[in-house]
């Protein structure tokens, strides 16, 4: 069966759910790319925005039973919701943090019994499946993910809203990849239009939202060929979510007041980039420290995110407004009255506890976004330096609101590194499309500090395009990772020195029947490449006694005669057949080209045919972490000796998959998987662990 059509229906119900899906899947290959577009542009968005409803009512509810009813303590709501204050104070104190901790309970057993790949916050599953699979998103996971996301933030767990909202909107991008067997590229445009046009809708933010679908899977790139969809998807949410809920911006219109006309201001907003930029910093390794301390303590899963939560409780006694999502609070921030009337120890210390309170929430295996999060401790960020500069600094706005709006988006549009979109989706938010001016100056600075660390919120984003395609390619063919260059590379028929004329030289290469050299100096140290195409061009117009260090590409690339296959693939550049082989000194060791990389991979693919082919039918899959003391610690995997009826099917380190290649160095703590047979295995575990 396909995926979530697997259900308890009727088999004629299911063979005609499936039909209807095979013939959608054909009409869309075969239509144009607007057709397409507008059609699964439309579905996607009025799932993503019914998406968002359905979970905005179950957080309501949820908050109404767990925080009024059981805690006896009302939040404040922002403006788009009403706007409350909400409660001064707790009225059973000693409730809240049992409260919190049955929330993180609850969703602990609902996450860890139905759906384990739901703890956590959701959007790095998402952008997984972008990079990765793009019908690896169950829709199980999804409904899991919409209760226990509800649980947690309606108790008091400090998450927001994007997570499920997220995974909800693509886990139907994936189930459609699925059903209509979508193409690849287009499986992930669907998920990641579903990732924005979900997170749009809940925020208010349709135009931000839009730029996210490119922007939110990769750190330093865009997928372009998703924005035109998402911005079709994403108003087509927006639209959905308005129809039924109602259109105001989360945050009111707090942003629309200001002018940003005194340039003295840009000394301040550059100084909450560069706090925003550190926050952010702060923020991410504090709750991926979280995760990894949790990951490695004893016990089981369900109980860890019940001790968060009444952690989160304790400490909310003292600090109410880390509770929830905190939207309310950001909302108080932004108004002068509201924002003077709290204490400056309250707005100094709230960056740093929102940063503790959502690391126990989340990081300890609870479910909720992290985007929210982030704008609220951005959004204090902004209010502690607007409290700070406010009575002795010149030209700060009589208002906290600019300065808490560019919180918000140079601390999360940094750390998430998604700048512009976050900038967007936060000036929709607030009605401040006039700070935008003024705001560029912090993100940007932000932005700086974060990519100079080379940290991320969101660790399933990948670095580039460059970089996805490489990824994908090694997945598809995992064998070119586990063969040296070295091994297939062949000896040039031609090398040709910088001092050599070039008449001379495109007359050696028309008799070596070669259409390019590398070029060596005088000491036979690779210095570029020259191809005939180039040569014959320039001699028809130039004499030929000039060297031919003038018409040599010094850009010409290169393999390390020590890489893989999989390194050489992702050297050649388009529109070259081969690349030149050198050492650690740059010396010419050979030539490896299309030819000699499909030969070496035809070859190991033989090679684990005749291995499987040894390994009996009743052979044993295991897998053995390696030990910190293991003699096999920096050492290849080809020096141990591993007996031949074992195969290594793969080495799990992090989150990257290596291949079983002779050329992998075993670190301490990686997951080797084994086959073979048993008394072999109980051997190389003995010799691993």
């Amino acid at each position: 069966m396909i995926g979530p059509l697997n259900l308890r229906a009727p088999k004629a119900v299911r063979h005609r759910l499936l039909s209807v899906a095979t013939q959608s899947g054909g009409w869309l290959g075969r239509a144009s790319y607007l057709q397409k577009w507008l059609v699964l542009g439309t579905v996607i968005g009025i799932v993503a925005g019914l998406g968002a409803v359905v979970f905005f009512v179950a957080l309501t509810q949820s908050t109404q039973f767990f925080l009024e009813f059981l805690g006896g303590y009302t939040p404040p709501s922002p403006s788009g919701e009403g706007g409350h204050k909400g409660d001064s104070g707790f009225s059973r104190p000693w409730a809240i943090p049992l409260v919190v901790g049955l929330g993180g309970l609850l969703s602990g057993i609902i996450v860890f019994t139905l759906a384990p790949e739901a703890e956590g916050h959701g959007t790095d599953a998402a952008i997984e499946a972008v990079n990765k699979n793009p019908r690896m998103i169950r829709m199980r996971a999804v409904l899991v993910k919409l209760v226990a996301s509800a649980i947690t933030i309606g108790s008091g767990g400090s998450a927001g809203r994007e997570g499920p909202t997220a995974q909800i909107s693509a886990g139907f991008g994936s189930l459609l990849a699925r059903t209509l067997d979508l193409a690849p590229r287009d499986g992930r445009i669907a998920v990641a239009v579903g990732i924005g046009s979900g997170i749009g809708a809940i925020f208010g933010a349709p135009l931000g939202g839009a730029l996210l679908c490119g922007a939110i899977v990769y750190k330093d790139d865009f997928e372009f060929e998703a924005i035109i969809p998402g911005l079709f998807t994403s108003i087509v949410s927006y639209t959905v979510y308005g129809a039924i809920l109602g259109f105001e911006p989360l945050f009111g219109f707090a942003g629309s007041d200001y002018r940003f006309d005194e340039p003295l201001q840009l000394a301040w907003f550059a100084l909450i980039g560069i706090l925003a930029g550190f926050i952010g910093l702060l923020f991410a390794r504090t709750f991926y420290f979280t995760v990894g301390v949790t990951h490695r303590l004893p016990g089981s899963p369900i109980i860890k995110p019940a001790i968060g939560g009444v952690l989160v409780g304790l400490l909310a006694l003292g600090i109410p407004e880390i509770l929830g999502s905190g939207y309310g609070w950001v909302q108080q921030g932004l108004d002068r009255t509201d924002l003077l009337a709290m204490p400056l120890w309250l707005i100094l210390v709230l960056p740093i506890a929102k940063i503790v309170a959502t690391s126990l929430s989340i990081g300890t295996g609870g479910s909720g976004g992290i985007f929210g999060p982030g704008l609220v401790i951005g959004a204090f960020t902004g209010a502690a330096v607007w409290r700070v500069l406010e009575p002795i600094a010149p030209a700060v706005p009589d208002s906290p609101a600019p300065f808490v709006i560019v919180g918000m988006m140079a601390c999360f549009g940094a750390i998430a590194r998604v700048p512009l979109a976050v900038m967007l989706m936060v000036a929709e938010m607030t009605g401040g499309i006039t700070i935008l001016a003024p705001a560029m100056i912090a993100v940007g600075l932000a932005y700086l500090i974060v990519r100079a660390s080379g940290d991320t919120i969101y660790r399933a984003q990948l670095q580039n395009r460059d970089e996805a395609q490489a990824a994908r390619m090694q997945r598809g063919m995992p064998l070119l990772g586990g063969v040296t260059v070295a091994s297939v590379l062949t000896e040039p028929r031609l090398v040709l020195s910088e001092s050599t004329r070039a008449a001379a030289a495109f007359d050696s290469m028309s008799a070596a029947s070669v259409p390019g050299a590398p070029v060596v100096d005088e000491h036979g140290r690779f210095v570029g490449a020259v191809f005939t195409d180039v040569l014959s061009t320039e001699l028809q117009t130039r004499k030929g006694d000039t060297s031919l260090g003038r018409w040599l590409d010094a850009s010409a690339p290169t393999v390390a005669v020590a890489a893989t296959l999989a390194d050489a693939v992702d050297a050649l550049p388009d529109g070259h057949r081969w690349l030149t082989v050198v050492d650690d000194q740059r010396l010419v060791r050979g030539i490896v080209g299309v030819r000699e990389i499909v030969h070496g991979y035809r070859t190991a693919v033989q090679v684990d045919v005749e291995r499987f082919g040894k390994v009996s039918a009743n052979a044993d899959l295991i897998d053995v972490r390696v030990g910190e003391t293991s003699t096999a610690v920096g050492r290849e995997l080809g020096d141990n000796a591993v007996p031949d009826g074992v195969i290594v099917v793969s080495i799990l380190r992090g989150d990257s998959v290596l291949p079983g290649a002779a050329a992998v160095a075993l670190h301490a703590g990686d997951i080797v998987t084994l086959l073979g047979h048993r008394t072999d295995l109980e051997q190389v575990r003995a010799m691993l662990a």
